[in-house]
């Protein structure tokens, strides 16, 4: 079958340098602004509540929570929850982040990004999750989507491996083919993400450059989104490329038997 050497690998190993120079991005950007405070001296928590209230969304709480890669909207109950350590920053890099992010899957995506933000970079991570509650309070079509979209990409992702090799051993073919389909929602999922995650960014962009920072300040906080982002893009290109291997090896499969 594919135990042993499998041209197949070389779509992996696409990915992974892919999400490897995300990385490499993402390290050295939120190294450089994660060092440079805010000349507004404002926290991660009162420039959400900021942006927030200028753009007719009083009515959403924002809640400091424990733990990293925790922050997040929660679109349900209208609340912006912030870590400890964006709450209470005033770095560049933090100031970015309030006004763009929301659900649980979409941290998966962001995991690594947010593992390199650090205290410095708050004001970048409270500005771009506000921008999902601003998405959320003008019912933003794409975010929609995506929220309807997570448990059935959780399901497809927990079972379309299993089910994909499964259907390998026992030579069942159908099962092969749901497995794929499986994977196929999660996937996805991940391109679903993009277009939400690239405009939460937008509009954190869009706002602070109205009046809330320098232009100076600005451009680090572009600097710092735009890495964020590339995470993103990483992940749902190695997710395409993955679902390219399953067909690949259920094709090559098919063709043994």
């Amino acid at each position: 079958m594919f135990y042993y050497y499998d041209p197949t690998y070389w779509l992996i190993i696409l990915g992974a340098i892919v999400a490897l120079y995300a990385q490499i991005k993402v390290s050295t950007t939120y190294s450089k602004w994660s060092k440079v405070p805010s000349s507004t001296r404002m926290t991660g928590a009162q420039m959400a509540r900021q942006i927030l209230d200028g753009n007719g969304c009083e009515n959403v709480r924002i809640e400091c929570i424990s733990g990293k890669l925790t922050d997040h909207y929660d679109p349900e109950n209208g609340v912006l929850r912030l870590s400890s350590e964006v709450y209470g920053s005033d770095s560049v890099a933090a100031l970015g982040v309030p006004i763009a992010c929301d659900l649980a899957l979409a941290a998966v995506c962001f995991a690594f990004a947010k593992k390199r933000l650090g205290e410095g970079t708050a004001l970048g991570v409270a500005a771009h999750e506000a921008g999902h509650a601003i998405q959320d309070a003008q019912d933003y079509a794409p975010l929609r989507i995506r929220s309807t979209m997570v448990p059935i990409a959780n399901i497809g992702s927990g079972a379309s491996i299993p089910l994909f090799m499964l259907g390998l051993i026992l030579s069942w073919e159908p099962l092969v083919k749901i497995g794929i389909f499986c994977f196929a929602l999660a996937v996805l999922f991940y391109v679903v993400t993009l277009p939400v995650e690239f405009n939460a960014s937008g509009r954190a962009v869009q706002v602070l450059e109205s009046g809330y920072l320098p232009e100076d300040e600005v451009r680090g906080v572009k600097a710092v989104l735009s890495a964020a982002a590339l995470t993103y893009v990483a992940a749902a290109l190695q997710s395409l490329l993955q679902l390219l291997r399953l067909v690949l090896i259920a094709g090559n499969n098919r063709r043994r038997d």
